[in-house]
């Protein structure tokens, strides 16, 4: 593996080695099928946009630049209830002895169902958006909620998971600690615990939350179809435990088969978990230690997922780490068009992969990372803006009055 480092950007990155292994069966086509039918029997449900800006592909010397904008999935702000709904009705379904390919919204919410289940609660921990979807999910469904959030919650984030149904409790935790403490009160409580990172016996409910992702890129496939493109070239993925990446680059894997577009992991450089366990011996999973501060909340994680690791391990081209102003000029770039372009609203955690596309086609003395992503004329970019502004004062701090400038 080769790394690169730019000390005046402070953006690093390192060159994978994909071995294309097994570990990306459980984000095949057939999962992606079943999560797309189920979603498609949820009230308002419908595609995302996925935003074409070909001023601004032109203006970095590449084919093209897709987005694909969650900020309106649902009416949440975000794609992932797309994950903690599968999973919740993935696992209503086996409570019912059902199989999820003949199971649809309206028939969980029925009486008949309730009356089966009786009073379950849903439990989990977050830094926002999982919460937000598995609250809204349980609401919509009948059924209560629990969601923790680690220190530190921006306030807005906190009020939409109570707004949408949930018990809500800030911890004096950090992300990972909270995860664990949801567990524990499920053990205690007998609650479900719906949470969107695998550890030691748990890894059921991770990988259908996995699986609820894939709607989103066989979404953006389809999508790009329809605008005559035969496939991206280059696939951005951040990553906070790294569920999402792991989802999606494993339906690319299955979708297009070796020739699956070169992938790049993006990370804060704070909280960069899957890049020390891209750098460590053996490629074995490693934590990223202290506060794990960053504007990029959704990925303030310090342990990965077990079991999207796999997938990342196997198939990632190059992991990045990237600072906060990175993440800043994303959401700048994305809310100030060129030309005709359409304006995409992305918040912290979802805009990063569009900054760092920037720096990189910007940036001379980044050239040489820029040319090892084979970055060119030819190159076909799709991005994952996965948020919109769920933290709306930081937004307005960051794109109206240039918070976190660009070094």
């Amino acid at each position: 593996m080769i790394e690169y480092l730019n000390e005046i950007t402070k953006i690093k990155a390192l060159a994978g080695s994909p071995g294309k292994k097994a570990g990306a069966g459980m984000t095949g086509l057939q999962h992606a099928e079943l999560a797309v039918r189920f979603h498609t029997t949820m009230p308002g449900y419908r595609v995302t946009p996925l935003a074409k800006l070909d001023q601004l592909a032109k203006s970095f010397g590449i084919a093209g630049i897709y987005v694909k904008d969650e900020s309106c999935r649902f009416g949440l702000n975000a794609f992932k209830v797309l994950g903690g709904a599968f999973a919740i009705a993935s696992l209503l379904a086996e409570k019912l002895g059902m199989d999820i390919s003949r199971v649809s919204f309206d028939m969980l919410r029925s009486g008949e169902v309730r009356s089966r289940l009786g009073d379950a609660v849903f439990v989990t921990a977050t830094d926002g958006n999982h919460g937000r979807g598995v609250a809204w999910t349980a609401e919509k469904l009948g059924f209560r909620s629990v969601v923790y959030l680690p220190k530190g919650a921006a306030a807005a984030r906190v009020d939409a998971i109570r707004e949408a149904g949930a018990e809500v409790i800030v911890t004096d935790l950090n992300y990972d600690d909270a995860v664990r403490l949801a567990a524990r009160m499920a053990e205690e409580k007998g609650w479900w615990l719906v949470q969107d990172t695998a550890f030691e016996g748990y890894e059921k409910v991770p990988a259908w939350i996995m699986q609820g992702y894939t709607t989103m890129a066989a979404e953006a496939v389809e999508q790009l179809r329809l605008y005559g493109e035969q496939r991206p070239t280059h696939v951005f993925l951040q990553a906070g435990v790294g569920s999402m990446a792991g989802a999606v680059l494993g339906y690319l894997v299955n979708r297009y088969g070796a020739d699956y577009p070169a992938t790049i992991i993006v990370e804060p450089e704070n909280a960069a978990c899957i890049y020390k366990s891209a750098g460590s011996e053996d490629k074995k999973l490693c934590k990223a230690e202290g506060s794990l501060e960053t504007i990029m909340a959704g990925l303030a994680c310090g342990e990965p997922c077990p079991i999207a690791w796999e997938i990342l391990r196997d198939y990632s081209d190059y992991y990045c780490t990237c600072p906060d102003y990175v993440a800043a000029k994303g959401m700048r770039i994305l809310a100030n068009p060129l030309g005709n372009d359409p304006k995409v609203v992305s918040g912290e955690s979802g805009a990063v992969g569009a900054g760092l596309l920037a720096i990189l086609m910007q940036n001379r003395e980044l050239a040489a990372m820029r040319d090892s992503f084979g970055l060119d004329e030819k190159s076909v970019v799709l991005l994952f803006s996965t948020e919109g502004n769920t933290d709306p004062g930081n937004y307005r701090d960051v794109v109206w009055d240039g918070k976190y400038p660009s070094v």
